[in-house]
């Protein structure tokens, strides 16, 4: 049974200079920051916020999702879960940041992959 085709889920939607998460519908719109009204990123249905004061989280986050990628463990139907790989710290942004330059990968090729 497809999960996101029975039940309509919010989504988390990130400002990332104000560092903040917000959970809203999933419409299509722009949804603009309640801090500084500039308009906030969408990060996906499995992103879980890191403290305001974390600085290499955030650093890391802000990178996966400049690279155009979300937070998501569920396959697009829902049907399955298969929890994909983010960085969580600068390292190993930097680490995967390496790779992709040594390998010749795109930047969001490289920020998915497990290992580095």
């Amino acid at each position: 049974m497809c999960t996101y085709a029975m039940v309509h889920y919010k989504v988390h939607y990130v400002c990332i200079p104000c560092r903040q998460s917000h959970k809203y519908a999933w419409d299509g719109a722009e949804h603009p920051c309640p801090r500084c009204g500039q308009p906030m990123i969408f990060a996906g249905h499995d992103f879980a916020a890191p403290r305001r004061g974390d600085d290499r989280r955030w650093d890391a986050v802000a990178a996966v999702l400049t690279a155009g990628l979300r937070y998501e463990g569920f396959e697009p139907c829902g049907c399955s879960r298969s929890p994909e790989f983010r960085p969580k710290t600068n390292a190993q942004v930097r680490a995967r940041r390496r790779m992709a330059a040594r390998e010749g990968l795109s930047e969001a090729e490289a920020l998915k992959l497990h290992y580095a």
